[in-house]
């Protein structure tokens, strides 16, 4: 079995998290009812990254991980609930920092990344990629534009970041009714490369990995049009010592390479704010 396992969990587990997978992009495989694998949740943004991020870290002997990808309001909420989650890697800082004020997981949490705004345009779309949508903006006016993707805004904070750039190019009042709302960011990027849409804002980190297929173009937007997306993780209370050994992976100068690699900035960037 792969070292990221996007399943269900049986028996003691998958009772709890029965509802959780729903919208977290996990596959159909299952474990043992007594499994004693660690598991994580990650912002979807991750969904790329976070192979290889484990991939490296069993490389340099750590243990075994099974990843629940999701909007990271969802995972917030399902951790609070009762989710047999150890660790939660989120694409915002300030579900940790609520976390953190209850005392659901140790500490203040650490930032362990950036993320970055990416517009993304299918190649098949009438409009083109610039970093102040002036095309969107012109498409809008024009009748081009009929369907643009982005993260339901609610609980995916590239969703979020996506509107309050939408708002601050003055496009979200015209756009809106055209959106095509993905349950994720990962499932907004599907959207966008794959024609469904005719543009997204999403991740930049699920579109790097994919800038040889030519089937779309992306530009990152001005990163003064929404505020910075600061990463954060935290640790459950009494969190296995192979999960905190691969925070300080992922925090560590072969962690962070993996992340810029991906489309990430790195922490000290984002720690500087």
């Amino acid at each position: 079995m792969p070292a990221v396992a996007r399943c269900t969990v049986s028996s003691r587990r998958r009772l709890i998290l029965r509802a959780a997978a729903l919208g977290l992009g996990l596959g159909p495989c299952r474990l043992s009812a007594d499994t004693s694998t660690p598991l994580v949740a990650a912002a979807a943004s991750l969904r790329n990254a976070m192979q290889a991020l484990v991939d490296r870290f069993r490389q340099s002997g750590g243990g075994r991980l099974l990843i629940a990808f999701g909007a990271s309001g969802n995972l917030y909420r399902q951790l609070r609930q009762g989710a047999p989650f150890q660790a939660l890697f989120s694409a915002d800082e300030s579900y940790i920092d609520r976390l953190a004020a209850d005392g659901v997981i140790e500490g203040n949490g650490q930032i362990y990344a950036l993320g970055r705004l990416a517009l993304v345009i299918s190649k098949r779309s009438p409009v083109s990629a610039d970093p102040n949508l002036m095309d969107v903006s012109a498409a809008l006016d024009d009748g081009r534009l009929k369907r643009f993707a982005i993260a339901n805004p609610v609980h995916a904070p590239y969703g979020q970041r996506a509107r309050e750039a939408l708002s601050n190019f003055g496009l979200w009042n015209r756009i809106e009714p055209r959106l095509v709302i993905g349950e994720n960011v990962a499932q907004a990027a599907q959207f966008a490369v794959s024609g469904a849409a005719q543009g997204g804002l999403v991740a930049s980190s699920l579109i790097r990995p994919m800038a040889r297929q030519e089937t779309f173009e992306s530009v990152l937007i001005r990163q003064s049009s929404y505020t910075p997306l600061r990463q954060k993780a935290g640790l459950r209370a009494g969190a296995d010592l192979s999960v905190r050994a691969f925070l300080d992976f992922v925090l560590s100068p072969p962690g962070q390479a993996v992340l810029v690699a991906h489309g990430f900035e790195p922490a000290r960037t984002s720690a500087a704010g």
